[in-house]
């Protein structure tokens, strides 16, 4: 028995994995078959092209891995770096610090920024690390772009102008898991050498693919790397590539076929009109929190986030409780607090397969979880004022017109 099931439909507002479209599940909904006839490594040509226009790239590589985004930074480190190069890494948040936990475990000199959490990346430290830098002993800077823990979103275009200020050569390797296909991501105008993200995120699909995006020069770096790698060599991939099968191992083949359908649905929605519908549904939800009388654990504009929102809770509320109410009795699956806010906020995740009316809903179903525990909410602020907002915000839908 389906340990989930509840009358109608579970709500999936937790930052990924999110809602599949139901195209996607039926393209996945078929029997194995051979990946060495023509099939598919005619069908991964296409992905691998089309890929590429989420990464805004056209002189980009990538390399699609069944694994997830975890392995996907293994991959970013392992294949441009060398045991003892020294990395500047950003800590603002639990996927920062996990990816800064998996750059020690690779024996990398890891220097490391650390911003209390609810802020964005300290480009000020950056800038004089690369101005005391003479001798380019920095190999890479490592940013995620969207922390998921905080809901901070950081400036990559900031960090390649700094970069590019001081004329540092090193690499900019960037986590873009919750971000992209969903918030505005520029591989080739913000000079990022390694990109990467996750099936389970804005492509709405199942986890089981990361998905890295390789620049000329990262791929350049490939060739003085000294670290170990056997599953993640891109250079066993190349070899394949140059053959035309394309697969050094064996894929997953119902997910190679979702990804098709994912891709379809991206380019018939739009990837900016996408970009759009997520800034018009983060927009709503912190709308939402304000009339709730609450507060966005990101602590400035600028680092605001369109994909998931944390929501600070007074000190008397456990936010854990918040999510675990909104599992038991309204069917609604928030995200938890991790970490050092553990206890202390509840994330709304609004990216993925998820529209507006949906939103609402959830919002809708927060509010009576808010009361249930004790605080104050006026029942039905949220969801007017984000309502109104999105009554004024929301375009026609294009294929309907």
């Amino acid at each position: 028995m389906d340990y989930m099931y509840g009358p109608g439909r579970h709500h999936l507002f937790v930052p990924g994995p999110v809602n599949i479209p139901e195209p996607v599940i039926r393209a996945m909904n078929r029997n194995n078959e051979d990946y060495r006839s023509p099939a598919i490594p005619a069908l991964t040509k296409t992905l691998l092209e089309d890929v590429k226009k989420i990464f805004k790239t056209t002189s980009g590589t990538p390399f699609l891995f069944p694994t997830t985004g975890t392995g996907a930074w293994e991959s970013a480190l392992t294949n441009t770096l060398s045991p003892g190069d020294r990395i500047v890494s950003f800590l603002i948040g639990q996927f920062s610090l996990l990816w800064i936990d998996q750059q020690k475990r690779l024996n990398f000199n890891v220097d490391v920024v650390e911003s209390e959490w609810g802020q964005g990346a300290n480009l000020q430290v950056l800038a004089s690390k690369l101005s005391q830098d003479e001798n380019h002993t920095i190999k890479a800077i490592c940013i995620v772009h969207n922390e998921t823990a905080t809901g901070v979103t950081n400036d990559i275009s900031a960090v390649r102008t700094l970069l590019d200020h001081y004329k540092h050569p090193a690499l900019l390797l960037v986590d873009g898991v919750s971000s992209i296909c969903a918030l505005d991501f520029r591989m080739d105008e913000w000079g990022v050498d390694v990109a990467l993200t996750g099936s389970q995120k804005a492509l709405s699909l199942p986890t089981g693919l990361g998905i890295v995006c390789a620049s000329p020069k990262a791929l350049e770096a490939t060739k003085t790397s000294k670290s170990l790698k056997v599953f993640f060599d891109w250079n066993d991939y190349l070899k394949f590539y140059k053959l035309g099968t394309y697969w050094p191992y064996t894929p997953s083949i119902q997910l190679l076929y979702g990804l098709r359908a994912a891709l379809d649905l991206i380019f018939e929605e739009g990837l900016e009109n996408i970009i759009a519908r997520n800034a018009r549904l983060g927009k709503a939800t912190r709308l939402a929190v304000e009339a709730w009388g609450l507060k966005n654990c990101t602590q400035k504009e600028e680092w605001i986030s369109n994909t998931v929102t944390a929501v600070m809770v007074p000190p008397h509320i456990d936010g854990s409780e918040i999510v675990r109410r909104a599992w038991k009795r309204y069917n609604l699956s928030l995200g938890l607090g991790l970490n050092k806010v553990a206890g202390k906020v509840f994330r709304i995740g609004h990216l993925g397969n998820v529209n507006e009316l949906q939103l609402l809903g959830c919002l809708a179903g927060v509010e009576m979880i808010l009361k249930d525990v004790g605080y104050p909410v006026v029942m039905g602020s949220g969801v007017a004022a984000a309502s109104t907002y999105l009554q004024h915000h929301i375009p026609l839908i294009p294929s309907r017109i």
